[in-house]
């Protein structure tokens, strides 16, 4: 065994630990916007899935480069695909994980409020995007 193939799975390992994490925070703010609903005696929105399954995508980025990384791992530097696989992963995983916090205030408020959803999913979006460069500009450099 390589360094590299610490990386590789390190790729995905990392982007899914981000994404369980970020699951669950906007997992929870959602289950508390939901009581607060039930209490009130108002229908419970169910588009808040939408802010809940957001950071799983995440997880498949980290597969992706995960895969790019091993087809590379035959020519490329074992310390590029290390680097590139613990960089990666982690920095996919703070997106994944930091998306789960702004959908936990999107649900929040979505349900104070009853407004605001696709201003909600722009912040998703943003956020998913650093993910997207980070997977895209490090396939790049394979």
């Amino acid at each position: 065994m390589n360094m590299g193939q610490m990386g590789i799975a390190a790729a995905f390992a990392l982007a899914a630990a981000g994404s369980a994490i970020g699951i669950g925070i906007a997992g929870m703010s959602t289950i508390g916007a939901w009581k607060r609903c039930y209490a009130q005696n108002k229908p419970a929105p169910f588009i808040l899935l939408a802010f809940v399954g957001a950071p799983f995508t995440q997880t498949i980025y980290g597969m992706i480069l995960m895969n790019q990384l091993l087809a590379a791992s035959s020519s490329a530097d074992p310390g590029l695909i290390l680097g590139a696989g613990l960089f990666g992963g982690f920095g996919i995983g703070m997106s994944a994980w930091f998306q789960g916090a702004a959908g936990a205030a999107g649900a929040d408020a979505l349900t104070s409020t009853g407004k605001g959803f696709s201003n909600y999913l722009i912040i998703l979006g943003l956020v998913e995007s650093v993910a997207l460069f980070i997977m895209v500009f490090l396939m790049g450099i394979l």
